[in-house]
C-alpha cells in the first residue's frame, strides 16, 4: 500500500477532505447517489467549510423519493448539486436497444445511463471524491482511501479517486445521520438498504448484505462506475 494510503489510514475523513481541498481546489468534486455515506461526507465537508462542487447521476430511472431528496439536501446544505444525464432518454434507449434493456443486459444499461455520463464529467476533474465504504460488499472490501482512476486506457489519462468514508461502518453512518438530523431517503425506512434505479433495486431481508437488493437475478454487484479502471495510488503528497 502506498505511503499516502498509510498516512490517511490514521486520519479522519475531515482531514482527508481538507487535503483534497488544498491539493485540488475546485478541480475536486464529490459524486454522490445520496446513500448514507455520501450524506455524512457532505455534512463533514460543510462543517469544515469545504465547498466542493457536488454532482449526481440522474439516470432517468430513479425513484421519485430520490429526486425529491436531492431538493431537500440542496436546501439543507445550501449547495446546488449538478445532475448528470445520459445522452439518451429512456425512450430513446428503448428505440435503439429495445424496451427494458435493464431486464436483458443490465451491464449495457448501466454503461449507457451511468458510466458514460460519469466519464464525461471526470475529464473535467483532477479528483473524484466518493462515499465508498469497505463494509458495503466483498467487491469494496479492499478499496484504498486514495486510488488512481484511468479515464482513457489508450492515452493513460488518470485522475485521483478519493474514498474518505472507506473505514466507516453502516452503524456509524446512521448514528451520525440521526444525530445531525440529515435528510435521507425515506425508502431506507421501508427495507431498502442500497438505493439505485427503481427498475433494479429491491428491499433486502435480515442477513442479506447491504447491496444484495441490486440487480436481483444477475451475477452483477456493481453498476460499473467504480470498477471501470481503478487501481491503488502510489504517489507522494
Amino acid at each position: 500500500m502506498s505511503e499516502l494510503n498509510g498516512q490517511f489510514a490514521g486520519q479522519s475523513s475531515e482531514e482527508i477532505l481538507a487535503w483534497a481541498a488544498r491539493r485540488f481546489g475546485r478541480r475536486a468534486s464529490i459524486g454522490t447517489s445520496f446513500q448514507g455515506a455520501g450524506l455524512v461526507m457532505l455534512h463533514l465537508a460543510k462543517q469544515a467549510g469545504l465547498s466542493f462542487p457536488v454532482f449526481t447521476l440522474d439516470t432517468g430511472l430513479l425513484f421519485p423519493e430520490t429526486i425529491e431528496l436531492q431538493k431537500r439536501l440542496e436546501d439543507f446544505y445550501g449547495w446546488k448539486m449538478e445532475s448528470l444525464h445520459p445522452d439518451l432518454t429512456v425512450e430513446q434507449q428503448a428505440e435503439a436497444q429495445g424496451p427494458e434493456l435493464w431486464n436483458r443486459d443490465p451491464d449495457l444499461c448501466c454503461t449507457i445511463r451511468k458510466v458514460l455520463p460519469l466519464q464525461s464529467k471526470l475529464h473535467d476533474l483532477d479528483c473524484w471524491i466518493t462515499g465508498l465504504r469497505r463494509h458495503q460488499s466483498e467487491t469494496r472490501a479492499k478499496i484504498g482511501i486514495v486510488e488512481l482512476y484511468t479515464l482513457d486506457q489508450n492515452s493513460g489519462a488518470e485522475i485521483v479517486k478519493l474514498n474518505p468514508m472507506a473505514q466507516w461502518s453502516r452503524e456509524a453512518i446512521w448514528d451520525y445521520i440521526r444525530q445531525h438530523k440529515i435528510p435521507y431517503n425515506p425508502l431506507h425506512d421501508q427495507g431498502y438498504r442500497s438505493i439505485g434505479c427503481m427498475t433494479c433495486t429491491r428491499k433486502t431481508g435480515d442477513g442479506e448484505g447491504e447491496r444484495a437488493g441490486r440487480w436481483t437475478g444477475f451475477k452483477k454487484v456493481e453498476c460499473g462506475i467504480h470498477t471501470f479502471m481503478s487501481k491503488k495510488a502510489d504517489f507522494q503528497i
